[in-house]
């Protein structure tokens, strides 16, 4: 794909530094879509071309929710991210993003003045499953909550898209939104499927995936991504 002078971008839920060595492996030198599309950073300046925090009021309702049911939360700035404790959750999400945790006596005490780029809550899934609601229920158009994997409840300032990122990454490079595709796997992705030219989901996709998608390869275990190059950008 690159040999051919195709640019690749990486749009993800993580923090820019846990997604750029990936992006320097696949030898992608395009501005990073991370947090959901909060943050567009050119990799080569690190320098931010997109920077949407979650206001710092609304970051607060978000623990406080967490706290009052007792759920695990992580608050995120200056690409790092803030807890109170070091157990299960945290750990798993240092594993994942192959970051360490800061471990804070106080969250609240910690954003009292700051905004947060996102917050994330992380619990079984089927605890997921029950609270996703009440978190939307509770923050109401003052964020835009959505699901990367199904032990996260992922919360941002609700003008936060990944389809808009991906416009502005399209603009910096010269390139038009109708050539771009896009492939997803997951509830976060439905923004980026639709705004993309050509939107892919992976056959491990929601349904609400893949009602936006204009094609469905395979999963991650059989190499979906690499068949939607195939069958679509290097034909």
């Amino acid at each position: 794909m690159r040999a051919r002078g195709v640019q690749g971008c990486i749009v993800t839920g993580r923090m820019f530094r846990a997604a750029l060595p990936f992006a320097r492996g696949l030898g992608f030198d395009a501005p990073l879509i991370c947090y959901q599309g909060a943050a567009v950073v050119d990799p080569l300046k690190d320098t931010a071309l997109l920077d949407v925090p979650l206001p710092n009021a609304a970051a607060l309702e978000v623990e406080a929710y967490a706290r009052s049911r007792n759920l695990h939360i992580q608050l995120y700035k200056n690409d790092r991210y803030y807890c109170e404790q070091r157990n299960r959750y945290s750990d798993y999400y240092a594993k994942l993003s192959d970051s360490e945790p800061i471990i804070v006596p106080s969250l609240r005490e910690e954003f009292r003045f700051s905004d947060a780029t996102k917050a994330c809550i992380i619990a079984e899934p089927e605890v997921v499953d029950r609270e996703i609601d009440g978190v939307r229920q509770a923050m109401g158009s003052r964020a835009y909550v959505t699901r990367s994997i199904p032990w996260f409840i992922e919360v941002m300032d609700p003008k936060v898209d990944k389809g808009k990122a991906l416009e502005l990454v399209a603009r910096t490079l010269g390139i038009p939104l109708e050539q771009t595709m896009a492939i997803g796997d997951s509830w976060n992705d439905v923004p980026l499927l639709r705004a993309a030219g050509f939107g892919v989901a992976m056959g491990s996709s929601p349904p609400e995936l893949r009602a936006v998608s204009d094609a469905v390869v395979a999963d991650v275990a059989n190499d979906g991504v690499a068949e939607a190059l195939e069958r679509y950008v290097l034909q």
